[in-house]
Formats: C-alpha cells, sequence, structure tokens
C-alpha cells in the first residue's frame, strides 16, 4: 500500500443470513458478491468493520471470519483496511493479530468505547498498542458514536508516533478537518480521509486525500467518478456528481428511526440491487412493509444503471 493511502475507500457492509438464533451469522456467498461487485466498481480500497460494517453488533468470532474470508478473496487486488477498535485492548490486539495473519494492508483504531479517556488517556493506549502492530494504523475519529475524539492536537501528536499513517475523520465538521490539515502541513505522508459522503468534495477541496463513503457498496462507479473529477480539478463535474450523492442520500437514508436509518436503509437498498438481505444485525430490525416502500420509491430514483 502506497503512502500516503489516497483514493475512494469503501466501508463494506455485512450481509447476514437468515438465522433461527439470536444472534446474527454471516452470509458468505453475499459476502463474496458484495466485494465482486465493489472491485468491479473500480474502488480503491477496503474497509472492514467499520459503522457500515455494525461491528459493535457482531461477536469477535464473527469479525475474524469476515476479515479472513475478505482478504483471501480480495487477493491483493485492491488494499484492505481492517478496524481492530473494541472496548478491551486484549480484543482489540487479536483482532489485530488477526488481520496480520489474514493478510491485511493497513489497520484502523477508534477509541475505546463506553468510557470517556482523557487525550493522554488515548495516546497512551495508542502507545500501549503501537508496540505490539506491524501494520501502518490509521486513526478513526467518531465521536458520536464513542463519546471521544482525536483531538487535532492529539492526531498531530500520534502522527509522530512509528506507524501511524492517516485518520478516517467521520465527525462531519470540517472546521476540525481544517484544524487538522493546517497542523499536519509538514506531514505530506500522512493522509486524511473524509467519512461522511455527503461532504467528499469540500473535505478534499480543503486538504482531505479520499473518502471512505457508505454508498460506494451500492454504487461505487458513482463515487469513484466523483473523486477522480475532485482529483482532476474538474469541478462542474464533480458538483453533477455530488448532487446524485446528495440525492442518494436523501432517498435512502431518512426513512424510520433516525437511529438507525442510515444502516438499514443501505442494507434495504442493497438487497433491491440483488446483492444481500435486507436485515442489519440485531438489536435493529429491517424496514416495516411501509417504510421498506418509501424506500423502493427512493431507490428506483437512484439506482445504479447497469
Amino acid at each position: 500500500m502506497n503512502l500516503p493511502f489516497r483514493g475512494l475507500i469503501t466501508p463494506l457492509a455485512t450481509p447476514l443470513a437468515l438465522s433461527p438464533h439470536p444472534e446474527p451469522s454471516l452470509d458468505a456467498p453475499a459476502l463474496e458478491r458484495l466485494i465482486e461487485h465493489i472491485i468491479a466498481g473500480g474502488v480503491h480500497g477496503i474497509f472492514l468493520l467499520g459503522s457500515t460494517g455494525e461491528f459493535p453488533s457482531l461477536g469477535r468470532e464473527m469479525r475474524q471470519e469476515i476479515i479472513r474470508r475478505t482478504c483471501t478473496q480480495v487477493h491483493g487486488r485492491i488494499p484492505v483496511l481492517v478496524n481492530i477498535a473494541d472496548t478491551a485492548i486484549s480484543a482489540t490486539l487479536r483482532l489485530a493479530d488477526t488481520a496480520v495473519e489474514a493478510g491485511a494492508d493497513a489497520i484502523v483504531l477508534a477509541p475505546p468505547y463506553y468510557f470517556e479517556p482523557s487525550q493522554d488517556d488515548l495516546l497512551r493506549y495508542l502507545e500501549h498498542i503501537k508496540n505490539c502492530l506491524s501494520l501502518p494504523l490509521f486513526l478513526y475519529n467518531i465521536p458520536s458514536l464513542t463519546k471521544s475524539s482525536w483531538e487535532p492536537e492529539t492526531v498531530r501528536r500520534a502522527a509522530d508516533f512509528p506507524n501511524v499513517v492517516g485518520l478516517k475523520d467521520s465527525t462531519g465538521d470540517l472546521n476540525y478537518l481544517d484544524k487538522t490539515v493546517a497542523l499536519l502541513h509538514d506531514r505530506p505522508d500522512f493522509g486524511i480521509l473524509i467519512g461522511p459522503e455527503e461532504i467528499l468534495l469540500e473535505g478534499m477541496k480543503r486538504g482531505a486525500i479520499g473518502g471512505v463513503c457508505g454508498g460506494s457498496n451500492l454504487n461505487p462507479k458513482l463515487f469513484v467518478a466523483l473523486y477522480d473529477a475532485i482529483v482532476r480539478g474538474d469541478w462542474k463535474q464533480a458538483e453533477a456528481l455530488q448532487e446524485s450523492v446528495q440525492h442518494m442520500n436523501r432517498a435512502l437514508y431518512h426513512i424510520g428511526y433516525k437511529g438507525s436509518s442510515y444502516l438499514r436503509g443501505i442494507k434495504a437498498a442493497l438487497a433491491l440491487a440483488g446483492l444481500c438481505r435486507p436485515e442489519p444485525a440485531p438489536p435493529f430490525a429491517p424496514f416495516s412493509d411501509a417504510e421498506y416502500a418509501q424506500l423502493e420509491e427512493g431507490y428506483r430514483s437512484c439506482a445504479p444503471q447497469s
């Protein structure tokens, strides 16, 4: 994996099979189908076990299975990044070991969630972890779900640690991005990737060098085309493609309960595309019939063209 790592990365959704048990089970054929779909769409990398991948709702054995299956299937065609975040450092290190053994290209680390560590706590935590790692490491900032943030000054300090090579910024806060970019002006080898797809264009204008966009599970070609237009400075084309992304966002991600509308929306859209089943992992349930009908209407307005 060349550094700084740039491009359009898909945070892979986790296809689940129908199961008679309360715990979810992996739909391995659908996982294979989804991986081939996004690689054919031209994405530059895969990010495993992020929010779109529903990692907090998956048992550690299933997370390890996803890592192994994905790395085996991708087989070096594009880089695979693996989120190793967990509440316990022992579990985080086991996931890191699995990623190394499976052949992943990098690991990604969010702050441990539930408790709320200080910035000094986070740096000490990172110090413990980096000494046990052999892969490049990206910080993962998503304070809306972890309660803790890698603050810009902490990111700058962490960038001096060996193997810490980038940041996935899922805050959606352009002021945070501006400050972080400014603090890292002397580190062109450190890459910042934007999470929220609705600000990919603006984020890259401000110094991000790529995006990790959930909608690319469904329509990878759209997101790769947007990234390419931004890179070549074709702002008219980029603005038109960004508006297509905004339309997808409005059509698919805002149906039903706000806390699960994105996950249920992307899963249902992938089901309509024939890529996987619509069920999210518990505690979330699939859409009701009325919600699904609303999703179908939105999907028809933004479905990928074959």
